[in-house]
């Protein structure tokens, strides 16, 4: 099974097939202006808009990085990420109607809409540069970097970065010919392949005899693997918390009470913001946009995880892995260190070695690299036509990313950047067709990063929440406080880079712990920053406040000013909201994960919390006339 048979490869082109009708479909209309390029027209309905966002996160590398968060901290390792649902909840019902009501083609162009001087200009151009050129490239290389690694397991022979670059040729296409409104409908198309074939593999890997189905999965392995909720304080004490995340309080807080509202993280940003902005932008009305952010932060936290986490669970019962690369150096120092300078270099293929070499082989890049379990159980285990599928949805899961990402840089390049500043008087054609040549040399770029400047996907994962630590306290204050201004906002971009360094070399700080004094700087900085500086200009405020009114104390003396303008009120069911859509989150995430194992009173339990938290939500939606 581990070689492709011509009903695999007939599952890959009638997807493809697929993929390229749609891109054809809306490539007319895509090229009319760029509010159809980018924002599709701000017509998307709320589980187009909302299943598009979700697509976009799903990448070549999640089902991998869970695979390997897992294999090392156990179910309750997803805590890494399960912490943003906090932010997340606060976009949907703070955030999401003011990014729709702002009618702005990007979040970047939010800077010279809320701010004023040449100092918003310059804000502009640079987070139009840095965002979708830098950032972009970094979070575009580590899905290449991920996509790269499958490739190496399903066709061990080729080679890997090639067959990347191949692949990124031909989303580069479709994505340039459709824009957003075609690459909205390729993501929720490729979201819900991409689903229906994660299911299939872990259903079919946990009903393996080896396995046994939940039952044998949990004789198997420590308990601790399936403890939902980290350990704190005893992190390593005589092996207790083997298998489980065990994190120091410190850690615990920098984790859950630091990081979700302070550092930004491409579609968990403060306040909203990247391509999630972009989409609930798109969306046709306030209350769409609100509805698409709710649905993408259930399925994004609550339903997507379950079937990789079940997968990485049977890859800790079928394949060979130990828990340090240390046990097999003891066991046969020789071949430890051929095997090693092999998986650096990726010189030789494993088929070309001894059996010997290759259960070594394998046992060691399970080890250092557990992410590559998940591709390595599709090989062995799947039969013709659901391989094909389920590369079909490694591929469905790449390209949505990649495209997603490609249509939002651009959109910073052209719209914040080229349109702003170079040529600010051209045609709507000229427009698009630099986008898409913008979007040549971004993919060119990322390409570059993937193969020159990155290593380690985590490394990136670290570098970007440490150097826009701090940054989340401006990004959300903007909205409702009138004092924030430009020089807020840049101070607080280029504090964390100073720190940074600083922490990192003079003291030797380990990410989390790092977020501490770069988010404490970074406050003070930009807090003496903007009270030594010259507020936004009134009139700007003013008609700020007119299109977007968000209401609140921090408006009150520009409110005073606009009498005939409706503030935004109702603050107190917003507060309710937010702590209710957290719990609807969690107790749909626990609720489908007790279910799963067989923990049928808490299950019962967590789906009525759910059921109450969403019943309110609605209710007071409803009062607020969405």
């Amino acid at each position: 099974m581990g070689q492709l048979q011509f009903l695999d490869i007939a599952v890959i082109i009638v997807f493809f097939s697929v993929i390229f009708a749609i891109a054809a479909y809306y490539s007319k209309k895509a090229g009319k202006n760029t509010d159809e390029f980018f924002l599709s027209g701000r017509n998307l309905p709320w589980y187009i808009a909302g299943t598009a966002m979700v697509a976009t996160t799903f990448a070549a590398d999640t089902p991998l990085a869970i695979t390997e968060i897992i294999a090392k901290n156990g179910v309750a390792g997803n805590w890494m990420w399960w912490n943003l649902v906090i932010g997340g909840v606060l976009t949907v019902f703070f955030f999401s109607r003011l990014w729709r009501r702002a009618e702005i083609v990007t979040d970047v162009e939010f800077t010279e809409f809320r701010y004023s001087g040449k100092a918003a200009a310059v804000l502009r151009g640079f987070r139009a540069l840095y965002l979708g050129i830098l950032m972009n490239a970094i979070v575009m290389g580590w899905v290449n970097k991920a996509m790269e690694k499958i490739f190496r397991v399903v066709f061990p022979g080729l080679d890997a970065f090639l067959l990347v670059v191949i692949l990124v040729i031909i989303i580069t296409i479709y994505a340039s010919a459709s824009g957003l409104l075609g690459t909205s409908r390729t993501d929720s198309f490729q979201f819900v392949f991409a689903m229906v074939g994660c299911i299939i593999l872990a259903v079919i890997v946990v009903q393996l005899p080896e396995v046994g189905g939940i039952t044998g999965m949990q004789a198997q392995l420590s308990p601790y693997v399936f403890d939902f909720l980290p350990r704190i304080g005893d992190v390593g004490v005589d092996g207790i918390t083997s298998g489980v995340l065990s994190l120091s309080i410190g850690a615990f807080i920098a984790h859950i009470g630091i990081q979700w509202w302070a550092s930004w993280y491409p579609g968990a940003d403060p306040g909203g913001g990247g391509y999630v902005a972009q989409r609930m932008m798109s969306a046709k009305d306030e209350k769409h946009s609100l509805f698409a952010t709710l649905w993408f932060t259930i399925a994004h936290y609550a339903l997507r995880p379950w079937p990789w986490i079940l997968v990485a669970l049977a890859a800790l019962v079928l394949l060979p892995r130990e828990q340090s690369p240390e046990i097999l150096l003891n066991e046969n120092p020789a071949l430890y260190q051929q095997v090693v300078e092999v998986h650096k270099t990726q010189t030789i293929t494993e088929v070309s070695r001894s059996q010997e070499f290759l259960d070594f082989y394998n046992r060691y890049e399970n080890t250092v690299d557990p992410g590559v379990m998940y591709p390595k159980l599709m090989i062995k285990y799947l039969p013709a036509g659901l391989l094909g599928m389920l590369i079909a949805v490694f591929l469905a899961a790449f390209m949505s990313t990649i495209a997603s990402q490609l249509n939002w840089g651009t959109s910073y390049i052209i719209n914040d950047f080229y349109r702003r500043f170079l040529v600010k008087e051209g045609t709507d054609k000229h427009y698009v067709l630099v986008s898409r040549i913008s979007m040549v040399f971004v993919v060119t770029f990322a390409l570059l990063v993937t193969k020159y400047a990155l290593t380690t996907i985590s490394g990136a994962w670290e570098f970007i929440l440490s150097a826009s630590a701090g940054t989340g306290t401006v990004l959300i204050l903007r909205w409702f406080w009138w004092r924030i201004n430009a020089w807020s906002e840049i101070s607080a971009m280029i504090t964390p880079f100073v720190i940074l360094p600083i922490v990192t070399y003079g003291f030797d700080m380990k990410f989390p712990f790092t977020l501490y004094p770069i988010v404490a700087g970074t406050s003070v900085v930009w807090l003496i920053v903007t009270f030594l500086t010259k507020p936004t200009e009134e009139k700007t405020l003013l008609k700020f406040y007119r299109k977007v009114h968000p209401g609140g104390i921090g408006w009150k003396n520009i409110a005073a000013k606009l009498p005939d303008v409706k503030s935004d009120t109702g603050f107190g069911l917003m507060f309710m909201n937010w702590i209710l859509g957290v719990v609807l989150v969690y107790t749909s995430l626990f609720g489908i994960g007790k279910l799963i194992f067989g923990e049928y009173l808490l299950a019962a339990l967590f789906t009525v919390l759910a059921v109450i938290s969403g019943f309110v939500i609605f209710r007071n939606l409803g009062k607020q006339g969405l």
